[in-house]
This record gives C-alpha cells, structure tokens and sequence, in this order.
C-alpha cells in the first residue's frame, strides 16, 4: 500500500524538521532552558552567545534555505530543466566574485549595496551561460554543462585574488564557501524583507510559469508571452541567489536538492512546489548547519556549511543524471565534412618543437630585473638565474606534455573530444588522494604522494567508466559526472582548510599548482617519468588508432579490447596523477593540448601524441612565465593561469559543437 501524497511531504518536512530541531536542543538545550529566566546582573557570555549567535545563525539557515529553494523551483522551470540551481549555472559563483573585486580593489562600491554588486555579477555569469545555450537551443545539458564551466572559471579567479591578498585568505574563504557564523540580527533581519518581496512577486507569475509546461506553440495560443514570463523567472531567481550569496555566500546544491525532493515527494503542480520547495530547502540547511554545529563543536565557527551541502548534492546530482529523459540530449548536427588532411606531420611537428626550443630559451632568459623592468639575462646574470628558473620550466614542460598525453588517450579511448583528466575529475581524484596523505603521514616522500594520486585518480577514472558505460559514454554525461566530482573535492578542500591546520595552506597552495620553490631533482624526476610513460604512449599508438572505430570493428581485426583498454587507462592514470602532482587539479591542458594537435592537421595518434605533448609543454611554458612575471614581484600559481586559458577555450568549443 502506498503512502497517499498528501501525506509524503509533510512527512518529508518532518524527517528534515524533527532531527534539525533535536540536533539544535542537544546543542542549545541548557542555554534556551535559561532563556526564560530572569536575566542577571552579571555579564552571561552563554545568553549573548544564544542570543546573538546562535539564534540568528537558526533564524539565517532558514531564510537561505528556503530562498535558494524557491530560486531552484523557479530556474527548473523557466529552463525545463532538472539539474538548474544557482549553483550548477554559475550564479552564485559570479556574486562570489563580484564582491570579492569589489572588496578587494573598489570598496567605495559596496556603498551601493552588496545585493547590487552580487546581482550584477550574477546577471554577468547568467549572461555567459545563456549566451552558450542560445547556440544550442537551450538544451538542458549544455545550458549546465555551460554553468559549471562559468562557475569554476570564477572560482578559478576568485582563488588568485585570494592567493593574491593572504591577508583577508581565511575570511573570505570562509565566506565564500557558504558561512552561516552570525554576530548579530543584522543579516537575518535584512534577508526578511527582501526574500518576503520577491516571494511575493513570484507567487504572482505562478500561473504563467506553469504554463511553460506546453510547448511554446501552445502557450502562445492562451496568450502567453514567452520571453517576457521567462526573463521575469530568470530575474526573480537570480535575484535570490544574489541577494542570498551577497548575505551568507555560496551555498551550494540546496537550490538543486530542495525542488527535487518536493517532486519527487509528490508536489506535481507548480502552486505546491512553490511552497514545498522552500520548507523542504530551509529543513535541509538547518539539519545540515545542525550537524556541523555539533560535528564541529568550537570549530563551527570556521567550518563553512555551504562547503558541506556538497557532501550530499554531489551524490544526488550523479544519480539524477540517468533521470534526463531522451528529449533533454539533442543529438549533434551532422558536421560539415572535414577538409583533406594536407598537413605533412613531420613538418608540422619539426616546427613546433623549434617554437618550444624557443619558448624554453625565452622562458629562462627573460624575466624581470630588480627595478621591475624587462632584462634578457647573459653571462654572470644568467648564471644566477639559470639554478631558479631551469627547475620550475622543466617541471612545468614535464607537467603539460604529461596532462597532454593523458587527454589524448581519454579522448581517443572515449571517442568524445570534451574529455580529459582535469573535466572529468580524474585529477580531483589525484588531488583527494594526495590530500588523504598529507593529512594521514607524518612526513611524506615523494613515492607515498605519487603512489596516492595514483590510487585517487585510478578509482575516480573507474568509477566514471563504470557511471558512464550504461550511457554508452555520452559525452555530457561523463563531463558532469566529472564535474560533479569536481564540487566534492571543494568540499573535501573546504573542510580541511577550514581545520586550521596548516598543511591546509600547503594543499591549497599546491592545489592552486605553483612551480616556485621546485627543485632541479623534482624537475628531473618528473621529466624522467613523462619520457617513460610519453614512450610507453608512443609504442600503443596502433591501439590508440584502432580502438575509436569501436570496440566490436576493434575485436574483428585481433585487438584484446579489455585488455587495451585497462593498459591505456592504466598509463592515463599515472601521467595524471604524476602531471596534477606538479600543475594542480585545474589545469586544462589536457583538454587544451589534444585539440591544438588535431587544429594543426595531426590526426593519426602517433603524431596527435607527440604534438600534443609539444603543445601541452608550450602551454605550460607561458603560463609558467606569466606567473612568474605578470604579478612581479608576487608569483601567480601556473596551474591557475592555464585555467583561465582554458575554460574560455571549452565555452568557444561548446559553441562550436551544435
């Protein structure tokens, strides 16, 4: 017999409710009993901590929790789209960094208001992703696919200002991964009202929201104008998420959880979500805020609840994927044929290796002087600098060619040229795993951290596989399975920054993927394992050519296609985890590199791996470069750098692929 309807959310609103308020009372108890008493004449630090803390940090998870579902509910809809939240379509990332610039380098403008600045960088992060779907029609994946990449771009910007100014680090790390810690009444007090207004002003389009339902033919037979109701969903729902992210920061996963559960509950009608949604978002933030309040103890204060909410919204993330239905995957256009293949790869190779000769004497010979100026070093000048800067660009062109080579693989193996180590967190996997031994080993040597990245990145690239075979690797489903992936490791990273400890600061500095302070054997070492497993690549490269014709036309000619393919993913495996040891998590370059060899003509898979190495390598290089000199005398992390080259690159591929 099942459970009427009726009955399911309410049901639902008190499993969340009910432990929320027994987690609170176990926390509270002793000082909410004392609440009714007359107050002393002494000074109660436990009544002010109640009253001032505590209370407002309730009052807050509510309001936040309850504003972000009603946002999700409202984006879902406008956008026919199950996966839509502030978080997955970058909105709440685009605030983040809006305030972060203003607070860093134009405070004067916080005059205006953080909800003014939070909602222009909002609107800007909205813009690009919109802008993305547009060339798609608005298909669901690409729209998030379009998001995520938005929201770790700014993420990516964010940390620099963050590394650049240590000063405010702890603050605003805190704050933008999502801190309820309250001083006062002030922010839950200022929320009311401006949650309360655009509540109001959403139940008023309720009626024609629900028309978008229909297709756009039918709703334009009952009058209704598209445009008009859909740009006033997207600037109430926006307006939330801003007016929340500029309070509280980046709260991640509630928008997308809360309106889920409602459905899936039993709130079918619009009307019902609207109020469900937000009861169910405020349970589900206070249960959680409840849980790090008691987890944590005295360290709730550091520990940001919003890092948290990934712990459960990634998971149900992965487990909504199989849920898109068949008419949210457009397939691709046919592509227009391809014109004949006149590149000569020797050629082709011969002079970019001569452009990476060149870019490796420019790198080590070029720099800034004392004064800040440019200066070509030679003789005794380039004797001094040659022991600093030879380290950091060997290691960097071993880092590159290594992600480089990595792509490559994934992308032939896969057949989908939207893969690589970093987009599909194969390299969060290294990164988690290297963080597990920093925090697990008192002193670990360099085997301990290459053999965990190993392990990390080896679990994570089966566990993508193993999600992805039902789908027959569908390109969007792997990237957001792997973006997905992406999101835990910010929580696993915003938890343990949040420890105090300080090999926190060392895995986000390495994280950030800095070359400074590399030494000449490191260098060496890296580059000697990139020429073992580059050669080893080199000598697979038949397997490589064969196996993207597919598996059954592979087994028709001899190929062991199980065992090709657990010994290519076995050598993808090590170079990730060997290149994310030197460049971080974030590079790009193994997305980058491949596409770049391809652009230039290499097609068959020796070649393609040899000029993506090149490529890779030559990427590096620069990103090295500028980190070393753009900010000078400060240093910019290399691996970040990339970044910023290499989410605008994936936005311009996205809107090339129809």
């Amino acid at each position: 017999m099942t459970t009427p309807i009726a009955l399911r959310l309410p049901v639902i609103a008190a499993l969340l409710f009910g432990p929320a308020a027994a987690l609170t009372l176990i926390a509270l108890g002793p000082e909410l009993m004392r609440l009714g008493a007359p107050a002393g004449t002494g000074f109660d630090v436990d009544r002010l901590v109640l009253l001032y803390a505590d209370l407002p940090r309730l009052a807050t998870a509510l309001l936040a929790g309850a504003g972000l579902g009603l946002s999700g509910v409202i984006l879902q809809q406008v956008m026919r789209n199950p996966l839509a939240s502030p978080t997955t379509l970058g909105l709440s990332a685009g605030a983040e960094l809006a305030l972060s610039i203003a607070t860093l380098f134009a405070p004067g403008l916080l005059v205006f208001g953080r909800d003014l600045l939070a909602l222009v960088g909002s609107a800007l992060a909205g813009l690009a992703v919109f802008a993305i779907g547009a060339r798609r029609n608005f298909a669901p994946v690409a729209i998030v696919l379009a998001g995520l990449i938005v929201s770790l771009y700014c993420k990516s910007l964010s940390t620099i200002l963050i590394l650049l100014h240590d000063r405010y680090l702890m603050s605003l790390f805190i704050w933008g991964s999502g801190s309820l810690h309250q001083q006062d009444w002030s922010i839950p007090l200022d929320l009311l009202p401006r949650l309360g207004l655009l509540a109001i002003a959403a139940a008023l389009l309720i009626r024609p929201l629900g028309l978008l339902t229909l297709s756009d033919a039918q709703a334009r037979s009952l009058g209704l104008k598209i445009a008009l109701v859909r740009w006033g969903g997207v600037a109430i729902a926006l307006a939330l998420a801003a007016v929340i992210t500029s309070s509280v920061g980046v709260i991640g996963f509630i928008g997308l959880v809360a309106p889920t559960v409602a459905r899936l509950a039993g709130a079918r009608r619009l009307g019902a979500q609207f109020v469900w949604a937000p009861v169910i978002g405020a349970g589900l933030l206070w249960l959680t805020d409840a849980v790090v309040s008691l987890a944590a103890g005295p360290l709730a204060t550091f520990l940001p609840t919003g890092a948290v909410t990934a712990l459960f919204g990634t998971p149900l993330l992965l487990l909504l994927l199989p849920r898109l239905k068949a008419s949210d995957r457009r397939e691709p256009l046919p592509s227009a044929p391809r014109p004949p293949n006149t590149a000569r790869p020797p050629v082709v190779l011969g002079t970019v290796a001569v452009g990476l000769a060149v870019l490796f004497a420019l790198a080590v010979m070029l720099g800034r002087g004392v004064d800040g100026g440019w200066v070509i070093a030679s003789g005794d000048a380039l004797s001094t600098v040659l022991p600093w800067r030879i380290p950091r660009v060997l290691a960097a062109i071993a880092a590159g060619a290594m992600l480089a080579v990595a792509g490559t693989i994934l992308q032939r193996l896969t057949s989908n040229e939207m893969v690589s180590p970093e987009v599909i967190g194969v390299s969060a996997g290294a990164t988690m795993g290297l963080g597990i031994a920093l925090f697990v080993t008192a002193a670990p040597t360099l085997t301990v951290l290459l053999g965990s990245a190993t392990l990390g990145a080896g679990l994570v690239l089966v566990a993508i596989l193993a999600m992805g075979r039902k789908s027959g690797f569908a390109p969007e489903r792997i990237v957001l399975t792997g973006i997905a992936l992406l999101a835990l490791l910010d929580a696993f990273i915003g938890l343990v920054s949040a420890s105090g400890d300080p090999r926190a600061l060392q895995l986000l500095s390495w994280m950030a993927g800095t070359t400074y302070g590399m030494d000449l054997s490191t260098a060496l070492i890296s580059l000697a394992l990139m020429l073992v497993l580059a050669g080893a690549t080199c000598l697979t490269a038949r397997w490589l050519d064969i196996m993207p014709l597919g598996r059954s036309a592979a087994r028709a000619i001899g190929v062991a296609t199980s065992r090709v393919q657990a010994v290519m993913l076995l050598i993808a495996v090590a170079l990730t985890a060997a290149g994310t040891l030197v460049v971080g998590p974030l590079s790009f370059v193994g997305l980058m590199a491949p596409h770049l060899a391809r652009e230039l003509g290499l097609r068959r898979a020796l070649p393609q791996v040899v000029g993506a190495a090149i490529a890779g390598a030559a990427i590096m290089i620069v990103a090295d470069f500028f980190g070393r000199n753009a900010g000078f005398p400060y240093e910019l992390p290399a691996g970040l750098l990339s970044t910023l080259v290499g989410a605008p690159f994936l936005l311009l591929l996205l809107r090339r692929r129809q």
